[in-house]
């Protein structure tokens, strides 16, 4: 089960739930896979206009379960079904992305 309190996502591939989370080195690999011109700000910019792409949130889903200790790759994606479909997936992408820059304690009384 993810804990959305520590920026934890879940997500089901093929019937599993997986833990995704976009910890520091897996918003690097992001950021290399959207690469500079874009950049994650860019990024989430198209998120909040929800003018994202099926690119984005396969990137998205892709480092955040490798931030949750999948070993696999973007191409590993391309059979697997998942939980839900495209769009529970576009709304994993974007949890990920604001469970990742939340201010801690935001929201708070």
């Amino acid at each position: 089960m993810a804990n959305p309190w520590t920026g934890e996502v879940e997500i089901t591939l093929d019937g599993v739930a997986h833990r995704a989370k976009l910890t520091l080195g897996a918003l690097a690999e992001l950021e290399a896979e959207i690469g500079e011109a874009g950049g994650m700000i860019a990024l989430v910019e198209r998120f909040e206009a929800r003018r994202f792409s099926s690119r984005d949130v396969l990137a998205l889903i892709v480092a955040g379960l490798r931030g949750g200790g999948w070993q696999g790759r973007a191409e590993d994606l391309r059979g697997v079904e998942i939980g839900g479909g495209p769009m529970v997936a576009a709304q994993r992408a974007a949890e990920l992305l604001a469970r990742a820059f939340a201010v801690p304690g935001a929201g708070e009384a």
